[in-house]
């Protein structure tokens, strides 16, 4: 089995910065995109950042310019460098993994448990 390891939340004024790590562990086999998601309190969950294993990325349009996702792909781990933060910015962020595992054909999402993100104002 594969797990999620979340790190790098916390509390920070508007316009700082945190960056997010997610790493995978385990029985990990090919991994495809990993992607970030957030969902702020009453809300739904919705996808913050995304990216290939070939590295083309998505962004939602709130964060496009302040927010950069990156991977190493040796160590099966998915960032989120996130700048200029503001207060709409917090949520609760979870990390999520395609990963396709050996001998299998098809890929399968895992979620990590979240991280909380707070920007004061």
């Amino acid at each position: 089995q594969v797990q999620l390891a979340e790190s790098g939340g916390g509390l920070v004024q508007a316009g700082g910065s945190l960056r997010l790590s997610c790493a995978a562990s385990g029985s990990v086999g090919t991994v495809k995109a990993m992607a970030w998601y957030r969902q702020p309190p009453g809300k739904w969950r919705d996808l913050v950042a995304s990216m290939t294993s070939g590295g083309s990325t998505n962004y939602a349009d709130s964060v496009k310019g302040r927010f950069t996702i990156s991977r190493d792909n040796v160590k099966n781990t998915v960032y989120l460098q996130m700048n200029n933060l503001r207060p709409e910015d917090t949520a609760v962020y979870y990390c999520k993994v395609s990963e396709r595992p050996p001998g299998h054909l098809y890929e399968f999402d895992i979620w990590g448990q979240g991280t909380q993100v707070t920007v004061s104002s």
